[in-house]
């Protein structure tokens, strides 16, 4: 028979591999995600979400998803832009982009990935209408060589009298973070 002295070790023992079994799937989960920022130096209403699909490797072939929610989409876009560091040194592949709205693909007149300006220009045939949500995926991008966090930025241009760019938002992007 086992002894009570045994039984008291035991459960504390076994609550503790419980909850480390239990918690090792959901930070798997959690990897490739933005995650908790507290100190970022972007406004807390600024952060757009995103979500790597092959978790972030350093120099592994990945795919982004950069998502913009319908509250930030307040105006008919014509032009999204995409902006990222001069210290980010991923490739990214133009034939392998493109713009998601209510989760279904538009066709995109043009795609433009400007090296020297360290941006990315996305020009769907059709206006976006306001009030929808989307998300930019970049597939078959090759992320840099060694991890980092990298802030991208969502600008776009209207169809309005004023054609001047609108800041939306950042993304947090973490490469190589667990």
């Amino acid at each position: 028979m086992i002894s009570n002295a045994l039984v008291k070790r035991l459960i504390p023992a076994m609550a503790i591999a419980a909850c480390v079994a239990i918690g090792a799937p959901l930070s798997t989960l959690a990897q490739g995600t933005p995650g908790l920022t507290i100190f970022s130096g972007v406004d807390r209403e600024n952060l757009l979400s995103y979500r790597l699909d092959f978790n972030g490797r350093p120099h592994a072939f990945d795919r982004y998803r950069l998502n913009i929610s319908r509250r930030k989409m307040n105006r008919a876009v014509t032009e999204f832009t995409v902006t990222y560091p001069d210290y980010y040194t991923g490739r990214f592949n133009p034939s392998r982009m493109e713009v998601r709205v209510n989760g279904d693909s538009v066709p995109l007149d043009e795609v433009v990935w400007d090296e020297e300006a360290r941006e990315i220009k996305l020009y769907p045939v059709e206006v976006v209408q306001p009030n929808q949500d989307v998300e930019i995926v970049f597939s078959n991008v090759r992320n840099p060589r060694i991890g980092g966090t990298y802030y991208f930025n969502a600008l776009t241009r209207s169809s309005d009298d004023l054609p001047l760019r609108r800041y939306l938002g950042t993304w947090i992007i973490d490469i190589g973070r667990p």
